[in-house]
């Protein structure tokens, strides 16, 4: 069954994919418009909130979502730095959004999920704002990120037509999906709420502490479905802290299911890409949402 080996240590399962999604350097990303710190929700006096990066010349009218979060905690970088890494994305048009989730170990799964699906709901709600098609979103992270972007794809719903606020009346359906070396099944790995530390590498996330019944609801190989969005997955073949079995397997539920997929495998790649690794990887994930969110004007999965 897809897990997180336990049998490492790794220095950084937290380490934040920028640089799994492009390698960070020093060419200037194109003139850009930024909306810092987009308030989506509150929690315990906090603010959730997400960044706007919009190119001035030639926006295409798609956004793409990038989900801030490495073993599920969620670091604040300021937008003109991400604007950096996002170069290749906004180069080719694309309006970038970095959501923040409350981070573990405060907040567990089910309470990131909810944050996430929440942050879809608001920018589908304001999207005209931004020059953004609702219809247009894709969504893309790596590890922790690439598990959030898959609970998007095969795990969304149309909204609360109960709700008090508005938005939440909107789906957070998104219409295409980039996930770099996601962890695909909860199942084996959470924990429950009292959890012994047992020095293992799962000590490692405490996001993983909630209730075992609840794993299923938050594991996206359970939800698979014939309308899921179009999937691209990327994972390394020497990936020791997520094997690459767990992109292996929904690749194939998507193939079963009939959904649009793609499986690269970095040869001799980790937890994490560099260097030429990262190029490729990015290469591939800007194509993915030109051919789905751009070229074929696709409108959202389930």
């Amino acid at each position: 069954m897809p897990t997180i080996k336990r049998s490492i240590l790794p220095s950084v399962f937290c380490v934040l994919l920028l640089a799994g999604c492009a390698a960070a350097q020093a060419v200037a990303p194109p003139q850009i418009e930024i909306v810092p710190d987009v308030v989506y929700g509150h929690k315990d006096g906090m603010a959730l909130t997400f960044d706007v990066l919009k190119p001035k010349a030639n926006a295409n009218g798609a956004a793409v979502i990038f989900m801030v979060s490495g073993g599920w905690v969620s670091n604040y970088s300021p937008p003109q730095r991400t604007a950096e890494q996002f170069k290749d994305l906004l180069n080719k048009g694309f309006t970038v959004i970095p959501v923040r989730h409350g981070s573990s170990p405060k907040y567990l799964i089910p309470e990131i999920v909810a944050d996430v699906r929440r942050a879809v709901r608001y920018i589908r709600f304001n999207a005209k704002q931004w020059g953004v098609d609702a219809n247009r979103l894709g969504v893309f992270g790596g590890s922790a990120g690439g598990h959030l972007s898959l609970v998007l794809g095969t795990a969304s719903d149309n909204g609360d037509f109960s709700a008090k606020e508005d938005f939440l009346k909107e789906s957070n359906r998104v219409a295409s999906v980039v996930a770099y070396f996601p962890p695909v099944d909860l199942r084996p790995l959470a924990r429950g709420l009292n959890a012994q530390k047992d020095g293992g590498v799962l000590d490692r996330f405490p996001a993983l502490n909630f209730e075992k019944e609840k794993a299923a609801d938050y594991s996206p190989i359970v939800h698979v479905s014939a309308d899921d969005p179009p999937t691209l997955l990327i994972h390394g073949d020497k990936d020791d802290l997520v094997p690459i079995k767990n992109s292996q397997v929904i690749h194939e539920a998507f193939q079963k299911q009939s959904v649009k997929t793609e499986f690269i495998t970095i040869p001799g790649g980790g937890h994490g890409f560099r260097g030429e690794d990262a190029k490729r990887a990015s290469a591939a994930m800007v194509a993915w949402f030109e051919e789905t969110l751009v070229k074929n004007q696709t409108k959202g999965g389930k």
